[in-house]
């Protein structure tokens, strides 16, 4: 059974905010400048763009296939493509500074999740890039 939708909308931009929102699988955009929801949409399935085009024609013949989010799930997701099921693979690498920076606010982060070994990876750094005395091997005595 399909679910049907209906809302009273004034104006563009709540017509916007309403259909990202739902984040339907399909959406039909029957306006004079479907273009203008194209640039502002961000949660949906399939987009389909004036009068020419529509569900049909996208989920046969023109869209790039069949398997598109539903539920709401177009929020965080899209539809299926060849990328799903490529590997990617990514990598960090930053300065001896940046590592102090970043590792200031990812020891005091750590320490509220009580993530103590990811906090001592960043303590390291911070003792080694920034000759601070911190973490398990501090120097000095906690004087609390």
């Amino acid at each position: 059974m399909r679910e049907r939708r209906e809302a009273e909308i004034k104006g563009h931009d709540e017509a916007v905010r309403e259909a990202d929102r739902i984040a339907a699988e399909h959406v039909e955009i029957l306006t004079r400048n479907p273009r203008w929801f194209l640039e502002r949409m961000k949660n949906y399935g399939a987009l389909f763009l004036g009068p020419e085009t529509n569900v049909s024609y996208g989920d046969k013949v023109i869209g790039t296939n069949h398997t598109l989010p539903t539920r709401g799930a177009a929020r965080y997701t899209g539809g299926l493509w060849v990328g799903k099921f490529m590997k990617t693979c990514t990598y960090q690498e930053i300065t001896p500074q940046a590592s102090v920076e970043i590792g200031e606010y990812c020891s005091r982060l750590c320490a509220i999740e009580r993530f103590w070994g990811h906090k001592e990876q960043a303590d390291l750094r911070l003792r080694r890039y920034g000759g601070q005395d911190v973490g398990l091997h501090r120097t000095r005595p906690d004087k609390s």
